[in-house]
């Protein structure tokens, strides 16, 4: 079978995992950067060739099947657009954009292009997420109650510091974008669409540093009755310490927990019980601190399988928009109510 073509915007940290794992399914044909010298790299690395610019890329590689968006989150929309525009199919990181309307462009444009969009949700394939998420569908939890969704992570001032764009409104857009949207994403995943959403927030230990908040209390109601909390800090001293999702049903309660969601830490369940849960793979590792599940494997054999074997694609944009308006309800009320979103 011949090999899917990448061509991969964005070669900072997240990029090189991309680069990675298309190099296990597909081929990297070309890297582009803004800092010409990591696409440079990159490019060596992969016998791929190097851009500065996105539109020379694009206008260069006629043969690449799907353009791969790692660059800085207030950026993805853009890109993505330009890539749908150029008739290439496109894989955006999370957060998909960082504004409701950049999501429905993005949309439209792979409507317009008849061109697939892909958005990264990497959580998704954590094997205790895909027991409870199988539970659900199945209805064996009957009607869901309410969740409680903990973010507790550490993002200290040399993370923040690292790079130009981490921590600025227009181009990071805020904790629950950068750091927890893959989280929230698990909320509409497992739960449902959010109705209504009564939120506070503050900047505790990153003044002068960010330009949002780095910790917050959310209080949820969705469409479907359920109630949910989201109490959210990157303030956890010294090291990650919990990411854990806990649902409270009529047939059962399941917690999924650990660092990163990725352990089965509590279930009771009526008449059923998980077992044999395969282990997930290890956390992203980026030296000064640890990001969330490196499914990213996952990921990029999803877009090989719909692409080449007509298989259903696992976080379309619809799904990445809907991520995108639960954080934007959470913030329109963080601002309403204290001033600071």
């Amino acid at each position: 079978m011949k090999k899917l073509k990448f061509a991969l915007v964005g070669c900072g940290r997240i990029g090189q995992r991309h680069a990675e794992h298309i190099y296990n399914n597909g081929e990297l044909v070309a890297a582009c950067d803004i800092d010409y010298s990591k696409a440079k790299l990159l490019g060596e690395k992969y016998n791929a060739k190097p851009y500065k610019d996105i539109n020379d890329l694009l206008t260069e590689q006629k043969e690449v099947d799907v353009v791969s968006i790692c660059t800085p989150n207030g950026l993805h929309a853009e890109h993505s657009i330009r890539a749908l525009r150029s008739g290439y199919h496109v894989l955006c990181e999370k957060p998909m954009c960082i504004n409701v309307p950049d999501c429905g462009q993005m949309i439209q444009e792979a409507e317009k292009a008849n061109r697939r969009l892909f958005i990264v949700k990497q959580n998704r394939f954590n094997p205790p997420v895909a027991a409870v998420k199988k539970l659900i569908d199945e209805n064996k939890l009957g009607k869901i109650y309410s969740v409680q969704l903990n973010c507790f992570w550490n993002r200290n001032s040399e993370y923040f510091s690292s790079s130009d764009w981490k921590g600025t409104k227009s181009l990071d857009g805020g904790t629950l974008y950068t750091q927890f949207s893959h989280f929230v994403d698990l909320l509409f995943y497992l739960i449902g669409d959010v109705k209504k959403a009564y939120a506070f927030a503050d900047n505790f230990n990153h003044q002068n540093q960010i330009e949002f908040e780095d910790a917050g209390v959310v209080a949820l109601k969705f469409y479907n009755g359920a109630l949910g909390t989201i109490n959210f800090t990157v303030n956890s001293f010294a090291k990650n310490m919990e990411g854990s999702l806990t649902i409270f049903a009529e047939k059962g309660t399941v917690k999924i927990g650990g660092q990163y969601l990725n352990e089965l830490e509590y279930q009771s369940l009526d008449g059923f019980k998980i077992e044999g849960l395969p282990e997930g793979n290890p956390p992203n590792n980026y030296g000064k601190y640890i990001g969330s599940m490196s499914n990213h494997d996952k990921v990029y054999e999803n877009v090989v399988d719909v692409l080449t074997n007509g298989g259903v694609i696992a976080t379309n944009g619809f799904e990445g928009l809907k991520t995108v308006e639960i954080i934007d309800k959470i913030y329109t009320q963080i601002g309403n109510n204290n001033g600071k979103s």
